[in-house]
């Protein structure tokens, strides 16, 4: 294999642990959404991020699940990175296209039906499994082409630095998004009609997220075995303050890097909560860096911790994916049944008023937060034991080749 990236060597356990952990727990903060997002009051019918009418609790239940999506899709552009160690780029690059394709696959049936259990699939959803499926096929078509760690590092910055430039464009009031450019960059609940009853959702616009993997993948560097631990630490934390002090000063600054401005409150603490609060869908520039400033600050104390809690993280970063799919159904189910416990029946499904057809949420019966997070943390500990199995699944059957795809 080209020694463009690195050498072939093996990689250490210990290295790919703190990626584990932090992957585990952006999994288990992602659960803590999709609850808020079933059971929460007002979770059809507010914005848990209004400054205006602002409750902290629902805001910093809402905010740290920002860091999920991100995280998440520049982990995942690490690790395809670390695959590079045992695999040739050729066949590195045919394995991520199989696998975002995959991924595009399941976004539109497996998880689309857990989200909406609507057995006559009224939409297909873009959302970030999508997202990631796209950015592993493009990731994957620039790795075939013999693309230099350079030219990804390039390509990389320069989507996640300058794709905000667009939003100029999408601010004229003569600016008219189409499917194509809202798939690419704008794009945020739309819906596009396919048939009659069918329609395309998007959620993710994909081009940020792709830069944002193609960073991930450049990452992996760091954790080459000629990399010691002691230097990847305080490179970690250099970058980590890197990207943090870059988005306060960005940010202060007010021109450019998020589409929507902060503004001076009535309160200090309204005052921040407007400055924090960074546009995710598209992800900006600062919504990037200080997710991603956090995530590799963690990563850096991660690194030589270990403990019975962390060994629980691991098991549910291992497992991401599978996680991901057995919690939206779980949660779901949930919600379901105590529909028909509080006297509900699928006649009132069609109710536009007062539900969400097949979604069984009646919003005026919805819990309040502190409620919420007692479901959420129920939810986590009850995935657990089948995480665990999963991961042990894994462990003694690797010459399974469908695993890698879960």
């Amino acid at each position: 294999m080209s020694n463009q990236y690195h050498s072939m060597r093996t990689l250490t356990y210990n290295r790919i642990e703190s990626i584990d952990i932090l992957r585990g727990i952006v999994m288990i903060i992602m659960a803590l959404d999709h609850v808020r997002f079933y059971f929460h009051i007002s979770a059809f019918t507010a914005n848990p991020l209004d400054i205006e009418n602002l409750s902290i609790p629902l805001y910093l239940t809402r905010w740290i699940t920002h860091f999920c999506a991100p995280i998440f899709v520049f982990l995942s552009g690490t690790s395809i990175y670390l695959q590079s160690f045992r695999k040739t780029k050729k066949a590195l690059g045919i394995f991520v296209i199989k696998r975002g394709l995959w991924l595009i696959f399941a976004e539109w049936t497996i998880v689309a039906f857990a989200w909406t259990f609507n057995p006559y699939f009224p939409s297909f959803q873009f959302t970030v499994i999508w997202a990631i499926g796209i950015s592993m096929v493009l990731l994957g078509l620039l790795l075939l082409v013999n693309t230099s760690y350079k030219a990804l590092l390039t390509i990389g910055l320069s989507i996640v630095i300058g794709h905000n430039a667009l939003d100029f464009i999408e601010a004229d009031p003569t600016f008219k998004a189409n499917f194509w450019w809202d798939l690419l960059h704008s794009g945020y609940i739309q819906n596009y009609a396919i048939t009659e009853h069918h329609a395309a959702l998007l959620v993710y616009p994909f081009l940020p997220w792709t830069g944002l993997m193609l960073l991930g993948f450049c990452f992996g560097k760091l954790f080459e075995n000629n990399v010691t631990s002691e230097i990847r630490v305080k490179k970690l934390r250099v970058l980590g303050i890197i990207l943090l002090t870059f988005f306060v000063i960005v940010r202060w600054i007010n021109g450019y890097g998020d589409p929507i401005k902060w503004e001076e409150q009535s309160t200090i603490t309204q005052t921040f909560f407007s400055f924090i609060n960074v546009h995710k869908y598209p992800p900006s520039l600062l919504f990037m860096s200080i997710t991603i400033g956090v995530g590799v600050m963690s990563l850096s104390y991660l690194e030589k911790l270990k403990n019975t809690f962390t060994d629980i993280l691991k098991t549910y970063g291992r497992t991401a994916f599978y996680y991901y799919i057995i919690h939206i159904y779980f949660i779901h189910l949930i919600v379901m049944i105590l529909y028909f416990v509080n006297g509900h029946t699928m006649s009132e499904i069609w109710n536009y008023e007062k539900n969400v057809p097949f979604l069984f949420v009646i919003p005026e019966e919805g819990k309040n937060v502190l409620t919420v997070y007692i479901i959420w943390i129920c939810v986590v500990i009850a995935l657990y034991p089948l995480c665990k199995w999963y991961d042990n699944y894994k462990i003694r059957h690797k010459g399974k080749w469908w695993l890698s795809y879960l």
